[in-house]
């Protein structure tokens, strides 16, 4: 009778004695003795390195030559590169870029965490990418809300939100308004396309309506649709506007100009086809120990190659700066891009004008110098200058004044001017390297008075201030100036005005401003003079 059992012991016992003779159990190892396989661990730190830690930051051609390098020690010298490039002093030991950017991703998954880690979400991406911003509106519980004029005015309850204000982001512009809305209530915050999003009552009729809608001038329906003329929102509000906003945030930060700081670090060989172009410092008082030093480089567009960008003729250039101190110490740097664009009509008139670019740093006074290397991005052109300066100290026992500018533009600042340069305390201030105008172009005459003494029985300045214009020796104009109210901040009184040119000649001109201090025993006197020329 056949025994199953019987069976399968006598076929395990064959196979067995089979699987010895023929050495197979003889060729197993120890896993103990084995080698441990880590290549794919390895990987796997670089991968994360990658798609996690740079993930926001990386451009697109970094990422390219990361992927196509070949060894682990090429990865490290990379990734060592990668953080050199963004250290804004690599004087010192620490990156400071690199610490800070990893307490960024540490605050975002502390704070933004919501069902998924804080540096996945709509919020810790914009934190960790571009830091924190300058100030936050929240509205955690959302509820009842006043719309503002350029939304449409009138009463609403809108979902959970926050709106972020960055006063200037580089490659981003001025003045950014990031709104995020939580219409889950769930605390997952993303970035709002318009602003109805955070409207809880937009699907409701006749609830939640805009000033124009309640006055029977618009209907919700065409609102929701986005088909109304809406008349009242304003510039950054419009649909194309924010679309083009949120596309600029989720672009990496502009990786600087390292390759223009070696051209500093090498002995400066300009090439055979230099970029000329003006570089010039001035400086402002910020405190008994601080001046605010600007550096504005001026090119002029015909040295420049425009190309046709998008149908759009565009010129660019890139820009580097280093300032040191006597001892060699760095003391700041800056590096930007400046772009000219011109239609196929204008372009001609276009490459007449100049493409100014400005940069403020608060030094101590000292001796220093900076160095600046330019390219045209077009043909690779470079130029390179480098000055020595010497910032003052405004000491408070003297009569003082900043530099005397002479500006193509020259107006008080408005709400656009927030975050953007060429502002000066309360002016937006556009120099004019060249020294050079147009008759019939007003001149711009800029120049702030420190340390004036104040009169005890009026409490004010008892300062008098006159402008001479001269030409050739001869004097042509003489002015008071009637500077009352100007005096924006403390001793520091102001001057400002535009010198009209449509009755002067052309050729050169010097403009002298004579300052009396009258206040105490011993008149202060100050006569800062500056030229400049008249040409048809």
């Amino acid at each position: 009778m056949f025994n199953p059992r019987s069976f399968q012991k006598s076929f395990v016992l064959c196979f067995t004695i089979v699987l010895l003779a023929t050495g197979v159990f003889a060729q197993v190892e120890d896993p103990l003795n084995k080698a441990r396989k880590t290549e794919r661990e390895i990987a796997r730190i670089y991968e994360e390195w990658l798609s996690k830690d740079v993930k926001y930051i990386i451009t697109g051609e970094e990422k390219r030559a990361f992927k196509a390098l070949k060894t682990d020690e090429e990865r490290e010298n990379f990734i060592e590169s990668f953080w050199r490039r963004r250290d804004p002093n690599p004087d010192t030991e620490e990156n400071e870029y690199r610490e800070e950017y990893y307490e960024r991703i540490a605050y975002a998954n502390e704070n933004f965490t919501s069902g998924k880690p804080g540096w996945m979400t709509d919020r810790g991406r914009i934190y960790i990418t571009w830091g924190k911003p300058d100030s936050v509106e929240s509205r955690p519980m959302g509820g009842a809300y006043d719309r503002p004029a350029w939304e449409g005015g009138g009463t609403t309850t809108t979902y959970p939100f926050e709106l972020w204000f960055y006063r200037y982001l580089e490659g981003v512009g001025s003045g950014i308004e990031i709104e995020f809305v939580d219409p889950s209530g769930s605390g997952e915050y993303r970035i709002a396309r318009n602003p109805n999003e955070k409207d809880a009552l937009l699907f409701v009729p006749g609830a939640g309506l805009t000033t124009a809608e309640s006055l029977g001038l618009s209907n919700k329906a065409d609102r929701i649709s986005g088909i109304n003329d809406r008349n009242y929102f304003r510039e950054q509000d419009s649909p194309f506007r924010r679309i083009e906003l949120i596309n600029s945030l989720q672009r990496p930060p502009q990786v600087k100009y390292a390759d223009l700081q070696a051209t500093l670090d090498d002995t400066p060989v300009i090439d055979n086809n230099p970029l000329d172009f003006d570089l010039r410092v001035d400086f402002f008082k910020q405190s008994d120990e601080r001046v605010i030093t600007t550096f504005t480089v001026q090119t002029e567009n015909r040295e420049l190659v425009f190309e046709d960008i998008g149908g759009v003729p565009t010129a660019r250039i890139n820009i580097f700066g280093r300032i040191t101190a006597v001892t060699d110490r760095r003391a700041g740097i800056f590096e930007d891009s400046v772009t000219a664009v011109a239609t196929a009509t204008d372009l001609a008139e276009e490459k007449e004008r100049s493409s100014i670019y400005q940069n403020a740093q608060a030094l101590a006074p000292g001796n220093y110098k900076v160095q600046v290397v330019v390219r045209d991005v077009a043909t690779g052109n470079k130029g390179i200058r480098s000055i020595g300066f010497k910032v003052p100290k405004f000491d408070k026992d003297n009569l003082w004044t900043s530099t005397l500018i002479l500006a193509t533009k020259l107006r008080p600042t408005d709400d656009r001017d927030i975050g953007a340069r060429f502002v000066i305390g309360n002016a937006k201030v556009i120099p004019n390297l060249s020294g050079e105008f147009k008759r019939g172009q007003d001149v711009g005459i800029y120049l702030q008075v420190y340390n004036a003494k104040i009169d005890q029985t009026t409490l004010r300045p008892a300062v008098d201030v006159e402008y001479t214009l001269t030409r050739n020796g001869k004097e042509i104009l003489r002015e008071p100036e009637d500077w009352s109210g100007l005096s924006d901040s403390g001793q520091r009184l102001t001057l400002a005005r535009l010198l009209p040119t449509s009755t002067l000649e052309p050729g050169e001109y010097e403009i002298k401003i004579k300052i009396q201090d009258k206040v105490g025993t011993e008149v202060r006197t100050l006569t800062p003079t500056e030229k400049f020329r008249i040409v048809e």
